[in-house]
C-alpha cells in the first residue's frame, strides 16, 4: 500500500521516525515529506546537530537511513512537489499520516489554505474520503487550535494527540512513542506489535476485572 507520511516542525520528530519504521516494516511504500521546519527539528532532536541543518535533503536522507526498515520503499518528496502523485486525488492514494503535526499545519489543513505538499495531501485525503491522521504534540492548546481540531474532525480526519498511555508500563521514551504511533496505525487499520494490548497478561500483569 502507498502511504504518505509528513513530518512537520513540531517537537516530536521521533514520532515520525517510529512511524516510518513501522510502515516500512509492515511492507508499505511510503512517500516521505519533511517540511523545512521539520528538518530543523530532526537535526536538533534526532541527529543532535542543532536546529540549523546544512541541507534539508541530507537530513531527510539520514532520517530515512536511521528509521526505514526498507529504505528502497521510501520516496523522498520535496515540500513544493505538488506535481507528485500523492497530490492528486486521481492517483488513488488513500492514506496519510502527519507525525508530528505542528499547530500551524493543523490550522492550514483546517482552513483549506495550504501552500505545501503536506497541506495538499491532507486536502486530497479529506476530499477523496481517504484516511487522514494528524498527531499534534503541543500543549496546552488554545481555543483556536481546539476549533481547528474540530474542523478537521468534522471534515473526516482523525486528530490523535501525542498522549501516551501509561497502563502498558513503558520503560523508555521509545515505548511511549510507540504507543502513540501504534494508536495511529490502529486508526489506519495497519497491523503492528508496537505496544501490548489491554487485556493481555503482559499489561501490568493483570486482566481487566481481575481483583486478586
Amino acid at each position: 500500500m502507498r502511504i504518505f507520511l509528513g513530518v512537520t516542525g513540531a517537537s516530536g520528530a521521533l514520532y515520525g521516525g517510529r512511524a516510518l519504521a513501522a510502515l516500512t516494516e509492515a511492507g508499505h511504500h511510503v512517500g516521505l515529506c519533511v517540511s523545512d521546519a521539520g528538518a530543523r527539528v530532526i537535526s536538533h532532536e534526532v541527529l543532535g546537530e542543532g536546529p540549523r541543518p546544512h541541507s534539508y535533503r541530507d537530513v531527510a536522507e539520514r532520517f530515512t537511513t536511521m528509521f526505514a526498515r526498507s529504505p528502497g520503499a521510501v520516496d523522498l518528496l520535496a515540500g513544493d512537489d505538488i506535481a507528485c502523485s500523492f497530490a492528486s486525488g486521481s492517483a488513488g492514494a488513500r492514506m496519510a499520516l502527519v507525525a508530528p503535526c505542528s499547530t500551524s499545519t493543523l490550522g492550514r489543513i483546517a482552513g483549506g489554505t495550504g501552500d505545501n505538499l503536506i497541506h495538499r495531501v491532507a486536502e486530497v485525503m479529506l476530499k477523496e474520503r481517504g484516511t487522514l491522521v494528524l498527531i499534534p504534540r503541543e500543549t496546552p492548546v488554545s481555543l483556536i487550535q481546539l476549533r481547528n481540531m474540530v474542523a478537521v474532525t468534522e471534515a473526516g480526519g482523525v486528530v490523535l494527540p501525542a498522549s501516551p498511555g501509561l497502563y502498558t508500563m513503558p520503560e523508555t521514551i521509545e515505548d511511549m512513542v510507540d504507543f502513540v504511533v501504534g494508536k495511529a496505525l490502529d486508526v489506519m487499520r495497519i497491523e503492528h506489535s508496537l505496544f501490548p494490548r489491554w487485556g493481555q497478561p503482559d499489561v501490568a500483569g493483570v486482566l481487566p476485572g481481575d481483583d486478586s
